[in-house]
């Protein structure tokens, strides 16, 4: 078969034929009276196998390798594929990524681009020093994307940094269904850092992510949502607030964060009777009551008041004197 029927039947043009044979992946094997290449059905059956691997990323060398060496083996070659395929990738869905956020910035020329582009290297910046002056200076000429913000936000470290990328967050209005999205990261760092940003977000789509993240698995993120909500003024952070109390996690932040709550009288005696109830509890430890008798000190009314003039008669002595000691206090109000 001539190189020009080779060519209509495989798909492969003559040049590319030539450019084989050059390489000496394929040689006809026969040539016809006047010279032309004339190419076997063995010949015709190596161009289909070097077109197959050429669709594996193999390139014309490796090609050589795998079909002219009887002890060659395949399966080095395939994870090598595998692992250069998805560096390829990998690049290629970085590349996506960043142009995606250049053109959600929506610039209006070359130097809007340009600033987006220094913008995101900066956040990605290995110097922290410089990853909290791009974050303080975001939004200042070229809005940064709110995506890279939020990636920024979950994978900061540096607390000095970490302020300023949940700051320029919260300035750019937007992100908080994508921080929500790291409550439930696999990851412990990610998820404080995720509740911590989403407590800095205005709106009442935070605050309802925030009352979302009460249920969370992690108790960092409970305490962070509650006090959060606390100082919202949402009372469904309450017993969230008791619970860090008992187990004496930011247990003060907590109390106050009560106290805040407890702005009319009904709120107010309901944080006294939930507080009461944990006092009763058996299996309440004597610190954790020393806790609890401490928080009912800027709980105001009736019902924290008795719950105090009881607790200053507890068989716990330094309940006791706790709950005499804020009787005291109140009466001096």
């Amino acid at each position: 078969m001539l190189i020009g029927e080779v060519s209509r039947r495989s798909g492969v043009s003559a040049r590319m034929l030539r450019h084989y044979e050059s390489l000496g992946l394929v040689r006809p094997s026969g040539r016809t009276g006047s010279g032309y290449r004339e190419y076997s059905a063995e010949d015709i059956r190596r161009i289909f196998h070097i077109e197959s691997l050429r669709s594996l990323g193999l390139s014309l060398q490796e090609i050589g390798r795998a079909l002219d060496d009887q002890g060659f083996t395949p399966s080095a070659l395939v994870d090598d594929l595998i692992r250069r395929t998805r560096d390829r990738i990998a690049a290629e869905t970085e590349l996506l990524t960043r142009l995606r956020r250049i053109h959600a910035a929506e610039p209006v020329g070359w130097e809007d681009v340009l600033q987006v582009v220094a913008l995101l290297r900066a956040l990605a910046s290995q110097s922290a020093a410089e990853r909290q002056r791009a974050a303080l200076s975001s939004g200042d000429e070229v809005p940064v994307p709110v995506d890279a913000l939020v990636e920024a936000v979950l994978g900061e470290p540096e607390p000095n940094v970490a302020g300023a990328l949940r700051w320029a967050l919260a300035r750019s209005g937007g992100g908080t269904a994508l921080l929500a999205e790291g409550l439930d990261s696999p990851v412990a760092a990610v998820r404080e850092r995720a509740v911590r940003a989403l407590a800095e977000m205005p709106g009442d789509e935070a605050t309802a992510q925030l009352r979302g993240a009460l249920a969370n698995r992690d108790g960092t993120v409970r305490g962070h949502a509650a006090l959060a909500l606390g100082t919202r003024g949402v009372a469904d952070a309450v017993p969230a607030l008791i619970d860090m109390i008992v187990e004496g996690r930011n247990d003060t932040d907590a109390a106050d964060a009560l106290g805040a709550l407890a702005s009319d009288t009904a709120t107010a005696d309901r944080i006294a009777t939930r507080l009461v109830d944990r006092l009763a509890h058996d299996v309440t430890g004597a610190p954790a009551r020393g806790r609890l008798t401490q928080a009912l000190a800027d709980i105001p009314g009736a019902t924290a008041s008795r719950a105090l003039v009881d607790l200053s008669h507890d068989g716990d002595r330094a309940v006791a004197l706790t709950a005499a000691y804020l009787l005291r206090l109140r009466d001096a109000r």
